[in-house]
């Protein structure tokens, strides 16, 4: 009897798919600057040329017709010795702790309160309104913000008006045209345009820290203060540093308000240097100063702005160990 004997049938080889050859790490990198190209190039036709151009002109003696002279550092060497150039940089102190030291605070204070406090034993609708309130300043153009506190503080105004109707109209005053008023005048309005920002940055930023701190905090113990300074200040650094950076630029180049408000007097008590190049450059027909005192403020701006971002950088290692 023959024994039958199943034989497999061969399989067919699978042919092997040839895979597409990857890009190295320097083609990845040139298709990603191909999207920065437009950036790029409106970063220089926007921001790059007219910066080049004001350094030139800064080394210029020009009046704005015919051709510039060529001066070199006399534009700058004249700054050092201008008593207007280095008055306006202290009142540009004075804007920093109005725009960036009591708008933080504040700000940091507020932000904690409404989210901690009001937005827990109230409607979270209450601390939203409240939050909107604060914020409404910052929408508002700064020009029409200056127009009508002008109107506010003239003498004939409605702070003295409320003066005289709270029985206090001894304490009546031109509070934009005193020398020794004007400054502080200026002050107290850039804190409340300036106020909002910091509160609706810190509400946010108090949104991503994670609730169970807080109740694990109440549950050891620790009031709103303790709270606030171990579990909120901690958390929310990273938007500290970008809220003082940028309030701090804002500071350094405010224009609009100075226009609005004094037109950087009287007797030059409230000048900022972005309004001295203003009016060196457009009014008093000096191209070339003005453009130094703009190429100046540029480079201040710049070089706190470095500072910023390495502080940030520091602190942010240092939390993580390194």
């Amino acid at each position: 009897m023959a024994v039958s004997e199943t034989v497999a049938a061969p399989q067919p080889t699978a042919t092997p798919t040839p895979r597409k050859p990857r890009r190295g790490p320097r083609g990845r990198n040139a298709a990603y600057w191909l999207y920065l190209l437009p950036g790029a190039l409106l970063f220089v036709l926007v921001i790059g040329a007219p910066l080049v151009g004001t350094g030139y002109l800064s080394l210029t003696k020009w009046s704005g017709i015919g051709d510039p002279t060529f001066v070199g550092f006399d534009n700058y060497q004249r700054l050092l010795h201008d008593e207007v150039f280095w008055a306006s940089f202290r009142n540009t102190v004075a804007m920093i702790v109005a725009m960036v030291v009591v708008p933080t605070l504040l700000g940091l204070l507020l932000a904690s309160v409404l989210f901690d406090v009001i937005g827990r034993r109230f409607k979270p609708r209450t601390a939203a309104a409240l939050r909107a309130a604060f914020y409404l300043p910052q929408v508002l153009p700064v020009v029409v913000a200056g127009i009508v506190w002008g109107w506010i503080l003239r003498p004939d105004g409605a702070f003295n008006s409320l003066l005289d109707a709270v029985g206090l109209g001894a304490l009546r005053h031109d509070w934009l045209g005193d020398p020794g008023t004007a400054l502080p005048a200026v002050m107290a309005v850039m804190i409340w345009v300036q106020i909002g920002y910091p509160v609706v940055v810190f509400m946010a930023a108090l949104q991503r820290v994670d609730p169970e701190l807080y109740e694990a905090a109440e549950v050891d113990g620790a009031n709103w203060l303790h709270r606030f300074r171990a579990i909120t200040l901690p958390q929310i650094r990273p938007e500290t540093f970008v809220v003082a950076l940028t309030c701090t630029i804002a500071a350094l180049k405010v224009f609009g308000p100075i226009f609005a408000l004094t037109r950087g007097g009287p007797e030059n008590a409230t000048n900022v240097p972005s309004y001295f190049a203003y009016y060196t450059f457009f009014k008093k027909l000096q191209v070339g100063y003005g453009s130094a005192i703009s190429t100046v403020l540029t480079l201040i701006i710049v070089v706190v702005a470095v500072i910023f971002i390495w502080m940030q950088a520091r602190s942010e290692r240092r939390d993580r160990g390194f």
